[in-house]
């Protein structure tokens, strides 16, 4: 019998600061998943609502549930940071005790100097924190007029490379990415990600694509649970922006996603047995052992359409959306399958700024057969890479 854990990552559902929140430039009244409901005047997600998500707090919308069919709780975040490689390293097993550098005045020139002569791109556009949409919009017609890219970052640790890729082509942005990891990476900056940011004049406004967006990110300083899962010689799929997370270390197969409509129908073939995995196979890898499986799904809309957006409608549509593909997924879970659901930060876009916020997320373990348990407050988003190792080992 296959035993298989599927994590999907709602990407940003904070459900309330942490206590350190202030450090992070963040504000007690930050609760990604509470503030979206109140604004939503509640949410209609019944299959969340039966897994026991109303349980863990006062959610508008979400109901109280006296015979939940999952078991719930709320994880407090070991790592220093708020982003989404260290949470999401953290739920694989790595607690990152040293947050990523940031630069809230733009990148140092030596550095910037140092990317201009290496990609050979005559020059950049921006080097400052901005939001992604309104720096393209402001700078646009500069670029088109310059071709030179326009790299920005936010109060995340993060190196964006924008273009138009009717202007350069998106393998040229590609390759300035890669270029631009790797000067970070020999300078010892600690810059969590590089982000390829593609985008076109569509309708005449610059629109980015999504599904075009690529992630170059830190190598993990050490092994995770996905690494172990795929030296025993079993499949760790990832869907979304999983593989570029990880900079492809544990993973066996991969597929990107152009949204979370995309990945939660990739997750729901995968459940099935129908992604053709042959096609999204790591050449490097040789599965050994059939019976067991990770499928780990990272579900970005809601981060990176909304919340970044300060668009709580947007949000509280996408978690909807996520709820109404769980009456699918649900059925598929069996007794020896273990699903989790949780997320990674917070992004509240209820609240002033439209970076990530430090908070606690909520987690529900369900398969065919657990027994219902409120598991309070756990620290440690690495607690699911415990209990995923105890499913499948």
């Amino acid at each position: 019998m296959k035993k298989r854990a599927i994590i999907i990552v709602i990407d940003s559902m904070g459900i309330g600061a942490l206590s350190d929140c202030a450090e992070f430039g963040d504000i007690p009244e930050c609760n990604t998943l509470k503030n979206v409901c109140n604004f939503n005047n509640g949410l209609n997600v019944p299959n969340l609502e039966k897994m026991g998500l109303g349980n863990i707090q006062d959610f508008k919308g979400i109901n109280r549930t006296s015979s939940p069919i999952a078991q719930y709780g709320t994880l407090q975040e070991k790592s220093k940071g708020k982003d989404t490689t260290t949470g999401h390293w953290e739920i694989a097993g790595l607690i990152s005790e040293k947050p990523f550098a940031t630069f809230p005045n733009g990148f140092p020139k030596e550095l910037i100097d140092k990317f201009i002569r290496e990609t050979g791109c005559n020059g950049i556009l921006a080097n400052c924190p901005a939001s992604g949409t309104a720096i393209i919009e402001k700078l646009n017609e500069e670029h088109h007029l310059t071709k030179f890219p326009i790299v920005y970052t936010s109060a995340d640790s993060v190196f964006q490379i924008a273009v138009d890729t009717d202007i350069i082509p998106i393998e040229t942005l590609y390759e300035w990415c890669i270029k631009a990891r790797k000067i970070l990476d020999e300078g010892n900056y600690n810059v969590a990600r590089v982000i390829a940011r593609p985008y076109k004049i569509i309708d005449g406004k610059p629109t980015r694509i999504s599904k075009d967006r690529r992630d170059y990110s830190m190598a993990p300083p050490s092994d995770t649970i996905l690494d172990k899962v795929k030296k025993a010689g079993a499949k760790v799929i990832g869907i979304g922006k999983i593989e570029d997370i990880f900079s492809k270390a544990g993973i066996t197969h991969a597929i990107h996603t152009g949204s979370n409509k995309e990945g939660l129908e990739l997750t729901v073939k995968a459940l099935k047995g129908e992604l053709a995995l042959s096609e999204i196979k790591y050449n490097d890898t040789e599965i050994k052992d059939e019976s067991r499986e990770i499928i780990f799904t990272n579900l970005v809309d809601t981060d990176m359409l909304f919340g970044h957006r300060n668009d709580a409608k947007g949000y509280g549509k996408a978690i909807e959306e996520i709820d109404k593909y769980l009456t699918e997924i649900l059925p598929l879970i069996g007794e020896d399958d273990l699903l989790v659901i949780t997320a990674d930060h917070g992004c509240d876009p209820t609240v002033p700024g439209t970076d990530h916020t430090r908070e606690y997320v909520p987690v529900l373990y369900y398969s065919k057969g657990i027994i219902p348990t409120d598991l309070g407050l756990e620290k440690g988003f690495d607690s699911i890479a415990n209990r995923v190792w105890e499913h499948l080992f």
